[in-house]
C-alpha cells in the first residue's frame, strides 16, 4: 500500500485522528443537540433513583407506613418512563447520527479515491482499499453510533455520582477517592497496547481482503492452473495471523476489563464495609448508605463502561489513522489552476517533443527516450515493435495519466498539462487491450462511453462495432446483465462491447490498443470494416502485434527501446528492412 506506516506517536496524538469525524458530524448538529439534551435528561432519571431507594428506607420501612411505599413506588415508576423515552430518544439520534455521517464519510472517501491518479492505483491494493472504505468505516461508525454515546453518558453518570457521593457521604466518599487512581492506572498501562493491537488487527484483515479480492477475481485462472489448495492455504494463513493479533487484542482489553472490575467491586466493598460499621454505630441510617452505595456503583458502573470503551475508541482511532491516511494521499496529475480551452471543433493534430519518461515504480529504466513524433489531423498511425517498446507509454502519456520527465505533448499546439483532464480525456476514446466489463446491463456497459445516449444511439453503436446479433441473443437482449468483469462473454465479444463504446463516444482522438486482439479471424475482418469507418475524420493510433492489421495505417511508427527506429508506410519499412522487415518476415513466413 502506498500510505505511510504508522509511527509512534502517543496515544493522546493518535485518538487525535477522530478529530476528522467532525465535520462529518458538523452537518447533523441537530441530532448531536438532541441526544446531548436526551442524555442529560436520562442521566438525571438515573441519579434520582437512589433518592428514592433512601427515602422508602428510612421513611417506608423505618416508619411502616404504606402510603410512603406506595407514593415512592410510583415516582420511581414515574422516573423509570421519564428514562424509558430518554434513552430512546438518545439512542435513536446518536444512531442516526452515526449512521449519516459515515454515509458522508463513504461517500466522500470514494469520491476522493476514484480521483486519485493511476500512479496510485499502481502502488496500493484494490482489497485494503475496500477494507478501509468497508471495515475501518465500520469500527468508526461503531464508535458514534454506541461508544461515543456510552463513554459521554458514562463520564456524565460518573460525575453526576461522585457529586452526590460527595454530597451525601462526605467521609465515604473520600475513601471512594482513594482507589479512582488505581482503577484509571489499567487504563492508562493497557491502552497503549490496546491502540497498537487494534491497528494491526485491521491491518491483518486488510491482508486478507486483498488475497479474497485478487484471487476471486482471477479464479478462471485459479482453477486453470488447480491452485484452490493453494490459494485457500494462503487466505487460510492471512485469517490465522489476523486472528491471532485479534486473540491477543481481545486478551489484553479482557485482561483491562477483569482488573478494572476487581479493583471497582473492591472499592465497593471497602465502602460498603465502612459504611456499614458507621450504621451499626447509629452514625448513619441504612437509607442513606444504601443512597451512597447505589452511587458508588453508578461510579464504579461507569468506570467499567469508559474502561470498555476506551477499547473501542482506540480501535476506531486505528481505523480513523489508516482513513485519514487515504484523505491525505494526493494526485500527482491534476488539472491545472487556469487551463487552456481546446477549440472547438478539436482538429486531432498530436505532437511528441523530445518527450522522455520513466514509471516511478522504475525510476532507473526509461520508457520512452527522446520520444519525437508529429501526427497530422485525421491520420491513422499505427505503432508497432516488441513488448516493452514503449507503445502504450505513448497511451498513457496521452491520456495523461502520467506527465513526461522532459518533453512536451501536445493536441491542437495546446499542450497537455494546460488542458483540464475531462477535457482532455473527453476528447479521446479508448480501446484498450484488456476490456473492462462492468457488472450491469450490455446497455449499461456501452453507454459507458456517453452516459446520455439514447437507446437507439447504444443500438446503432452494437450494430457498428458487429455486437448488436450476440446482444440480441442475450436472454433479456440490451437490458441483459453480463456479470462481474463480463463472465457471460467471451473475449472477442468483451471486445466488441468496448469497440461499441469507442463508437458512441465519438470522439476525435481515437486510441486503439491490440483492440482485435481476441477476435476470430470472420469476426476481425467484420470489425475492421466498423473500425474503418469509426476512423474516418479521427486522428487514430493504433497498437497491433499483428502487423497484418496495420498495413491500411497511413504511417507505421517502429519503436524499440523507447524510441523511434523507423517509420513509413507497410512497403516502404518492408524495403527499408530491419526491425519491421523482421517483424514480417516472423509473422508472415512463420
Amino acid at each position: 500500500m502506498s500510505v505511510p506506516p504508522a509511527t509512534n506517536t502517543s496515544p493522546t496524538r493518535r485518538i487525535g485522528a477522530l478529530r476528522q469525524l467532525w465535520p462529518f458530524m458538523r452537518p447533523h448538529r441537530s441530532l448531536a443537540i438532541g441526544w446531548l439534551v436526551f442524555l442529560g435528561i436520562s442521566s438525571a432519571s438515573t441519579l434520582v433513583l437512589p433518592m428514592a431507594v433512601r427515602h422508602m428506607i428510612d421513611q417506608g420501612f423505618g416508619a411502616a407506613s404504606a402510603a410512603t411505599i406506595n407514593a415512592t413506588f410510583l415516582g420511581l415508576f414515574g422516573v423509570a418512563l421519564v428514562l424509558a423515552a430518554s434513552t430512546a430518544a438518545r439512542y435513536f439520534c446518536i444512531t442516526l447520527l452515526g449512521e449519516r455521517a459515515l454515509a458522508s464519510m463513504r461517500s466522500k472517501l470514494y469520491t476522493h479515491v476514484i480521483r486519485l491518479d493511476v500512479g496510485f492505483f499502481e502502488r496500493s491494493r484494490v482489497g485494503e482499499l475496500i477494507s478501509r472504505l468497508g471495515t475501518d468505516t465500520e469500527v468508526v461508525q461503531a464508535l458514534i453510533g454506541s461508544g461515543i454515546s456510552v463513554a459521554l453518558r458514562s463520564t456524565v453518570t460518573l460525575i453526576g455520582a461522585v457529586v452526590a457521593m460527595v454530597w451525601t457521604i462526605p467521609r465515604l466518599a473520600g475513601f471512594t477517592a482513594l482507589v479512582i487512581p488505581a482503577m484509571m492506572l489499567p487504563i492508562l498501562i493497557f491502552g497503549r497496547r490496546v491502540r497498537k493491537l487494534s491497528r494491526a488487527s485491521q491491518d491483518r484483515l486488510a491482508d486478507a481482503a486483498a488475497i479474497a479480492n485478487e484471487t476471486l477475481n482471477a479464479a478462471p485462472a485459479v482453477k486453470a492452473y488447480a491452485r484452490e489448495d493453494i490459494e485457500s492455504t494462503r487466505y487460510g494463513s492471512a485469517i490465522t495471523r489476523a486472528l491471532a493479533t485479534a486473540r491477543k487484542r481481545i486478551g489484553t482489553r479482557s485482561l483491562l476489563t477483569a482488573t478494572v472490575i476487581v479493583l471497582m467491586f473492591g472499592a465497593i466493598t471497602l465502602v460498603l464495609w465502612i459504611g456499614a460499621r458507621d450504621v451499626l454505630a447509629g452514625n448513619l441510617t441504612a437509607g442513606l448508605l444504601s443512597q451512597f452505595v447505589l452511587y458508588a456503583i453508578f461510579a464504579a458502573g461507569s468506570v467499567a463502561g469508559l474502561s470498555e470503551v476506551w477499547g473501542d475508541v482506540l480501535r476506531a482511532a486505528g481505523a480513523m489513522e489508516r482513513i485519514g491516511e487515504l484523505f491525505n494521499e494526493h494526485a500527482d496529475i491534476t488539472s491545472p489552476a487556469t487551463p487552456t480551452p481546446l477549440h472547438k471543433p478539436i482538429s486531432g493534430a498530436l505532437r511528441f517533443e523530445q518527450v522522455n519518461f520513466h514509471y516511478p515504480t522504475r525510476p532507473d529504466t526509461a520508457a520512452l527516450y527522446d520520444f519525437d513524433l508529429q501526427i497530422r489531423p485525421g491520420e491513422t498511425v499505427a505503432l508497432v515493435g516488441p513488448s516493452g517498446a514503449g507503445k502504450s507509454t505513448v497511451f498513457s502519456l496521452l491520456l495523461r495519466f502520467y506527465d513526461p520527465q522532459r518533453g512536451r505533448i501536445s493536441v491542437d499546439g495546446v499542450d497537455l498539462r494546460a488542458l483540464t483532464l475531462p477535457d482532455l480525456r473527453g476528447a479521446i476514446a479508448l480501446v484498450p487491450q484488456e476490456t473492462v466489463i462492468f457488472g450491469g446491463s450490455a446497455a449499461d456497459n456501452i453507454r459507458f462511453g456517453r452516459q446520455d445516449a439514447s437507446d437507439d444511439e447504444v443500438r446503432d453503436a452494437a450494430h457498428a462495432a458487429e455486437a448488436h446479433d450476440f446482444i440480441s441473443a442475450l436472454g433479456n437482449g440490451y437490458d441483459a446483465e453480463l456479470g462481474e468483469r463480463g463472465v457471460r462473454l467471451s473475449g472477442g465479444q468483451r471486445q466488441r462491447i468496448a469497440i461499441a463504446r469507442a463508437i458512441l463516444r465519438d470522439a476525435p482522438l481515437l486510441l486503439l490498443d491490440e483492440a482485435t486482439s481476441a477476435l476470430d479471424a470472420q469476426s476481425e475482418a467484420a470489425i475492421q470494416q466498423a473500425l474503418e469507418r469509426l476512423e474516418k475524420g479521427r486522428t487514430t493510433l493504433v497498437i497491433a502485434h499483428r502487423l497484418a492489421t496495420v498495413q491500411r495505417a497511413d504511417r507505421i511508427v517502429v519503436m524499440d527501446g523507447g524510441r523511434i527506429v523507423a517509420q513509413g508506410t507497410h512497403e516502404s519499412l518492408l524495403a527499408e528492412g530491419g526491425l519491421y522487415a523482421e517483424l514480417a518476415r516472423l509473422q508472415f513466413v512463420a
